[in-house]
Parts: structure tokens; C-alpha cells; sequence
């Protein structure tokens, strides 16, 4: 098994490619250990000391490795990357699910998609704002943010503002205001005027 790495615009983060499927549909994502109780492969990851949050994708895996105080992350990287290699490749070879059947999926634990719930405001007119903006990002933002690791997910929607999550690549990233500001949230006025703008929310 060939597994490739790459690098993302958050330096604390790798991404994670075996040359198979990980977790078909929304992704999951592992903020500690204890979350990643349901997941076999999230819980070897978290095996190893410097890995700090996984998410899971269609077809690759995010992984933030915690830098040690007074170190860079690329140079806790240097030590981690072989173990989170052979840990990726154990899992797979195992025939274990990446994700357990039935597994609960809650807040803090395995996050999924759009698990946020819309605001008791969404229904109405409000409710098509809703479906228009979860169609917009599912397709012209979330693939794109996807190639560098990254996942951004519809939390809510109040008053005009766009509440999302950033999960793998894209959560810490020091450039995802950014993203978020000139990006997404640009392309989210132009096509729905109702929205006004777009903040992101803490998972």
C-alpha cells in the first residue's frame, strides 16, 4: 500500500492520501481521543502523542500534529509522519471499518456534514436561504476546500449571517478568515443577496 502525503496551507496539518476510499459522504471529524471511540483508524491515529485532531474525508485524511512549545510545526512533523504512516497502513490492513456501524454521531465527537442544526428562524423564505447556501457550498466550496485538506460545513443561518464550521486543514489555518471573508463569503452574497454576511463558528 503507496500512501501519499501533502502538505496544506495550515502548517499544523498533513493530508493523508492511501489510494482508497476512507469515509464516503460528509467526513467526520476527531477533536481528542475520546471522541474517536467509533473510529478504529481515529483512534490509532490518536495513539500517537503529537496528533491533536483527524478528520476523515472521501478519500483522504486530515491530520493536525500539535507542535511542542518552542518547536515548529514542521519539526514535530519530522518525528510524527513516519508513525502516523505506519498507523494509516496498519489500519487498512486490518479489514477494521473506518467508522464503526451505528456509530453515534454528537457534538464533540464524530462531527458529520451539516450536523449544525438551522436556526428556529430557518423556515419560510428563510428555509429556501437554507438550501441555497448548503448547495453553494457543497458545490463550489467544499471541493475546492478539500484539495488542500479542508472541510467548511453549514452550521446555521440568522439575521443575514452565515454561521460554518472549519474542520481539518481549514480549522487554526491562518489563512481561513481570509478564505472565509473574501471567499466564501463573497460567493455567498453575489448569489443569495439575502445573506449578508459570513462568520465562523467554534465546532
Amino acid at each position: 500500500m503507496f500512501i501519499q502525503s501533502e502538505d496544506t496551507p495550515n502548517p499544523a496539518v498533513l493530508k493523508f492520501l492511501p489510494g482508497c476510499e476512507v469515509l464516503p459522504g460528509e467526513g467526520a471529524n476527531f477533536s481528542d481521543a475520546e471522541a474517536a471511540a467509533d473510529s478504529p483508524l481515529a483512534a490509532r491515529l490518536f495513539a500517537i502523542e503529537e496528533v491533536s485532531n483527524v478528520f476523515l474525508g472521501g478519500d483522504f485524511i486530515a491530520i493536525t500534529c500539535a507542535p511542542k512549545e518552542g518547536e515548529a510545526a514542521h519539526e514535530q512533523w519530522r518525528c510524527a509522519k513516519p508513525l502516523v504512516l505506519a498507523a494509516i497502513m496498519e489500519h487498512f490492513r486490518s479489514g477494521e471499518p473506518v467508522l464503526r456501524s451505528g456509530a453515534a454521531i454528537r457534538e464533540g465527537g464524530a462531527q458529520r456534514g451539516h450536523e449544525g442544526g438551522e436556526s428556529a428562524q430557518a423556515n419560510g423564505a428563510d428555509s429556501e436561504t437554507v438550501t441555497a447556501i448548503k448547495e453553494l457550498l457543497d458545490s463550489r466550496v467544499r471541493p475546492a476546500v478539500a484539495r488542500d485538506g479542508g472541510d467548511i460545513v453549514f452550521s446555521r443561518y440568522e439575521d443575514g449571517i452565515v454561521y460554518l464550521r472549519m474542520r481539518g486543514a481549514c480549522a487554526g489555518c491562518p489563512s481561513a478568515t481570509m478564505t472565509l471573508q473574501q471567499g466564501v463569503e463573497n460567493l455567498l452574497r453575489y448569489y443569495i443577496p439575502e445573506v449578508s454576511e459570513v462568520r465562523p463558528e467554534e465546532m
